[in-house]
């Protein structure tokens, strides 16, 4: 996953509302576009624009049937990103690790 990729994630998710729509996606498996609007008190375009901006971060999957749009988390999108915040932990730890042992030779001393 490109740093681009990422920050576009990030960006989604860091609305409340749209994090809302994945916990409710998550929850109910999937779920049409007007069940999702009768979940918040916001107008159609609102809820319609977060759900764009979803999709466009391919954090959600739409599926046409008839009339209906119907939404669900796209997993492997998911997977993506807690892979990418696993490798970006496993540096962090290496490098708290590498400076708590400089602590302690330091307070050896």
């Amino acid at each position: 996953m490109d740093s681009f990729s990422v920050s576009k994630i990030f960006y989604a998710l860091s609305e409340p509302t749209r994090r809302e729509i994945l916990e409710l996606l998550s929850d109910k498996g999937q779920l049409s576009a007007t069940d999702i609007y009768g979940e918040f008190s916001m107008s159609h375009p609102a809820v319609s624009q977060h759900l764009k901006v979803l999709r466009e971060t391919d954090l959600v999957r739409v599926e046409k049937k008839a009339q209906q749009r119907l939404y669900k988390v796209n997993p492997e999108r998911i997977s993506e990103l807690d892979n990418w915040l696993k490798q970006f932990q496993t540096h962090w730890e290496k490098s708290f690790d590498k400076l708590d042992k400089l602590l302690a030779t330091e307070k050896d001393k």
